[in-house]
């Protein structure tokens, strides 16, 4: 999954990645032996917070237009990456139905709200983000701020720009189709994706 990410990356001339590993942060070790370009960020808070402290971990290269993705995804459709973007913003695709993070846009597909439970008639969101550097200053500041002094350490990094300090940020929704790209929640999607792991998943099963 993370290689379809790196490549894709790497196709559309994104070469400076930061890889942010905590869980078998060894079995990454290879990325940055077989990518020049790559650099692993360790975060030592995996198995104490959720995924703010990555961002924060990340937060001395937060200082330039950037994409920000999650690394539970198959990149299906390399197009989707830019790198060349005029306003910060989220991947989305149109759901009449949909249990993810759900954005309502405005004609000129600004997001003007975020449902966390989901709902219907909504564009899903997607962990692909991308952040212009004035943006990406203030995220550098607010998750300093909220993960060190306010020790707030149990939200997803992008509550800081969607709910936390949402007055400070006028994003955009980019329009992707439903196909472009996978996001792998449990074994049995992996399953769907990769046969090999059925073998994996019979042993769970039986435990």
């Amino acid at each position: 999954m993370i290689e379809s990410v790196i490549t894709k990356l790497l196709a559309n001339q994104i070469e400076e990645i930061y890889v942010v590993v905590g869980y078998l942060k060894e079995k990454f070790a290879f990325l940055s032996e077989k990518y020049p370009n790559l650099k692993l960020i360790e975060n030592p808070y995996y198995d104490k917070a959720n995924n703010i402290s990555s961002l924060y971990v990340a937060r001395e290269v937060l200082n330039e237009d950037l994409v920000i993705l999650d690394g539970d995804q198959i990149i299906v459709n390399q197009k989707i990456l830019q790198r060349d973007f005029n306003q910060s913003g989220y991947l989305c695709s149109f759901a009449e139905e949909s249990n993810e993070w759900l954005l309502q846009l405005d004609k000129k597909n600004q997001i003007t709200s975020c449902q966390r439970e989901g709902g219907s008639n909504g564009w899903r969101l997607y962990s692909v983000s991308y952040w212009a550097k004035s943006d990406a200053l203030k995220l550098q500041k607010q998750v300093t701020m909220d993960f060190t002094q306010n020790k707030i350490t149990d939200v997803y990094w992008d509550d800081i720009a969607m709910f936390m300090h949402k007055q400070d940020y006028a994003l955009r929704g980019y329009k992707i189709d439903e196909g472009d790209l996978k996001e792998i929640d449990n074994l049995k999607e992996l399953v769907q994706e990769d046969a090999h792991y059925a073998e994996v998943l019979n042993k769970e099963l039986t435990k």
